[in-house]
């Protein structure tokens, strides 16, 4: 398979630390330049990628000839609009999450994406993992029999003003931040899309650092009961469960698998012996680039679309609306 020559929008501290590594690891893909108008903030990525080209704005990379996908992991506010400027240089593209400040802004790269015959997704990489898959394929299952509630915590602290995480005008908060892991892997595992909630804000300088959402999810059996904690002002914490009538399921490194802890998933069914699954090794980034070399080069499945951002996006709508 050819490898697809990737160009980054942006020398972020994320894609120092795992972007721009995962590109330049991937099976079926090669790191070909990055935007920065900073020397400093390129040497680190020269120095893993030494026959990088740098160009000093964005616009010149996706003027870039030999550049055939960007990432772009810009602040959250800027995600539409680069994402179409890279689809009409005729560039595919993946955009870190969450795509969108609301759901309807997705629309137009929807159409945008269909117009050029480009694909265009979310960097949504959790579902790229394996552990992820195994739950989805245990619930679809009724390994613990009827799902009845699943429950979400997701935290760490930051408190450093001047983080693009905790500025209204960049579209901080933790709900845009992590909110779309605590309510899109429970909708992907579980098939499920939100019924009635009820959130619990606080904010700091016109960002939410707590979210406590309540309510109902409804998938393919019936309803279950849903409830969720994000937040960027607690000790770290991550862990997903799903429980049923008959067992449940429990993710203990679901979002940061691999930085966070080992990936690891625990089976508990009545009357049997629990099921420890393990997953030493995985980077998730590393997959979600070769499947999105393999997509584009072979028409190989990818779980993740823009609608599927639209959706998720739709539920993060939801939540703001359903403040108490």
């Amino acid at each position: 398979m050819k490898p697809i020559n990737w160009g980054i929008l942006g020398a972020s501290n994320f894609a120092l630390k795992h972007m721009g590594p995962a590109i330049h690891a991937a099976s079926g893909a090669r790191l070909g330049a990055l935007a920065t108008s900073s020397p400093e903030k390129a040497a680190p990525f020269c120095a893993f990628c030494p026959d990088l080209r740098v160009h000093d704005s964005y616009d010149a990379l996706l003027a870039d000839p030999e550049i055939e996908a960007v990432y772009i992991p810009l602040p959250n506010t800027l995600h539409i609009e680069w994402s179409l400027k890279a689809l009409a240089a005729g560039k595919h593209v993946l955009c870190e999450k969450p795509i969108a400040m609301r759901a309807e802004e997705i629309d137009p790269l929807i159409a945008a994406r269909d117009a050029a015959g480009l694909f265009a997704t979310e960097a949504y990489m959790i579902v790229h993992h394996p552990q992820w898959e195994q739950v989805r394929e245990w619930l679809d299952e009724g390994q613990i029999g009827e799902l009845r509630h699943a429950d979400v915590v997701f935290s760490f602290n930051n408190p450093d003003p001047a983080n693009i995480r905790n500025r209204a005008e960049t579209g901080g908060g933790s709900i845009p931040d992590i909110g779309v892991y605590a309510y899109s892997s429970v909708r992907y595992a579980a098939r499920a899309e939100p019924g009635a909630l009820r959130a619990l804000i606080r904010r700091e300088n016109g960002v939410d650092v707590f979210a406590q959402v309540t309510g109902e999810m409804i998938g393919p059996q019936g309803g279950f009961s849903y409830s969720a904690i994000t937040s960027t002002r607690l000790h770290p914490r991550q862990e997903v469960t799903f429980q049923g009538d008959r067992g449940l399921i429990r993710v203990h490194v679901p979002f940061n698998a691999g930085v966070a802890g080992e990936a690891a998933l625990t089976l508990q069914r009545t009357g049997e012996p629990d099921r420890v699954l393990r997953y030493p090794g995985i980077n998730q980034y590393v997959l979600q680039v070769e499947n999105f070399a393999r997509h584009i080069r072979e028409g190989a499945p990818y779980p993740w679309t823009l609608e599927d951002a639209r959706a998720g996006q739709s539920m993060i709508d939801k939540v703001r609306a359903s403040e108490a």
